[in-house]
């Protein structure tokens, strides 16, 4: 069975091959991550918006069957 080396010795190796990785990596640009920030902010804008007056639909019609019995 292979030895496990010490965690303190294999820091150095993880170091180096996690910089190698950041270095592949395609960042956005400004103007991306800017649409893309704005399109969040909507679409969580109009989600909230839309299910809190599905809720109010929902409540408001339960209320009237609980007046039914």
């Amino acid at each position: 069975m292979a030895q496990k080396t010490k965690w303190y010795k294999r820091i150095r190796p993880f170091l180096r091959e996690v910089k190698a990785e950041v270095k592949k990596v395609t960042w956005p640009s400004r103007d991306e991550v800017t649409n893309t920030t704005i399109v969040v902010i909507v679409t969580t804008f109009f989600f909230g918006f839309y299910l809190y007056f599905m809720d109010m639909i929902f409540s408001w019609i339960i209320s009237k069957i609980k007046l039914l019995f």
